[in-house]
C-alpha cells in the first residue's frame, strides 16, 4: 500500500512540478504540501486525474501556529473510493492572504470552509457566501485561535425583563478555585450526627 501511494505521490509531483513543495506517505495516507496559490488546481487534478480518481472531499480544518510567519495550515482529507486511497493536502497562509475556495470543485466544501473563516479567521478568495457559520454575527475574534482568551469576550443570555438576548462583557467571579482534597464526608457535620456520638 505505501508503495502504490509512493508512486501515487511521484506521479502529482511530476505531473504538478510548479504546485507541490514535498510530498511523503505517513499513517497509510500521502502527504502534499501545496503552494496556496495552485490550491484550486492541484484539487481539480486529484479529482479528474485517471490514476487519483479522488471524488470524494472528506473534510477542511485549519490548524493554527501563531509562532510561525504564516500561522495557519488548512488541510485538505480527500478519498478515492475506487482505488482504496486517501490523501492530505496542507497549504499555508497568514491572516490577510486569502486561499483560493474549492467550492467549484466540491460543492460540499462550502460549509468546511465557513467553519475555518469562523473559527480561525481563514480568508477564502471567490467563496460564494463566505460568512459566520457556528458564532454569532456579532461575535468577536477567532474561537479556534490559540491567543483566544479561554473566556471569551463577551457572554449572551436571556434578560427575561429586556425580553430579549443580551451581550455582556464576561465577569469572572473568582480567579481560582481552592481545593482543600478532602472526602465530602469527612470535616462535615451531618443532621443525626449527634446521636451518633453520644451512644
Amino acid at each position: 500500500m505505501s508503495q502504490a501511494l509512493e508512486d501515487l505521490g511521484a506521479h502529482i509531483a511530476a505531473s504538478m512540478t510548479n504546485a507541490i513543495a514535498s510530498q511523503a506517505v505517513s499513517l497509510g495516507e500521502l502527504t502534499l504540501d501545496v503552494r496556496a496559490d495552485q490550491a484550486a488546481s492541484v484539487i481539480t487534478f486529484l479529482r479528474d486525474d485517471p490514476r487519483c480518481k479522488f471524488t470524494t472531499l472528506i473534510d477542511i480544518c485549519g490548524v493554527d501556529y501563531p509562532e510561525r510567519e504564516k500561522r495557519f495550515e488548512v488541510v485538505y482529507h480527500l478519498l478515492s473510493m475506487q482505488l482504496n486511497h486517501r490523501i492530505r493536502i496542507k497549504i499555508e497562509t497568514d491572516e490577510d492572504t486569502p486561499v483560493p475556495s474549492i467550492v467549484g470543485v466540491y460543492p460540499c466544501a462550502d460549509w468546511f470552509e465557513r467553519e475555518a473563516f469562523d473559527m480561525y479567521g481563514i480568508l477564502f478568495s471567490n467563496h460564494p457566501d463566505l460568512r459566520r457559520l457556528l458564532t454569532d454575527y456579532n461575535f468577536e475574534g477567532f474561537p479556534l485561535r490559540k491567543d483566544f482568551p479561554l473566556t471569551g469576550h463577551v457572554e449572551v443570555r436571556y434578560d427575561p425583563e429586556q425580553q430579549r438576548v443580551v451581550y455582556e462583557p464576561v465577569k469572572l467571579q473568582q480567579a481560582f478555585r481552592n481545593f482543600d482534597f478532602l472526602s465530602p464526608w469527612e470535616g462535615m457535620t451531618l443532621p443525626g450526627d449527634e446521636k451518633a456520638k453520644s451512644e
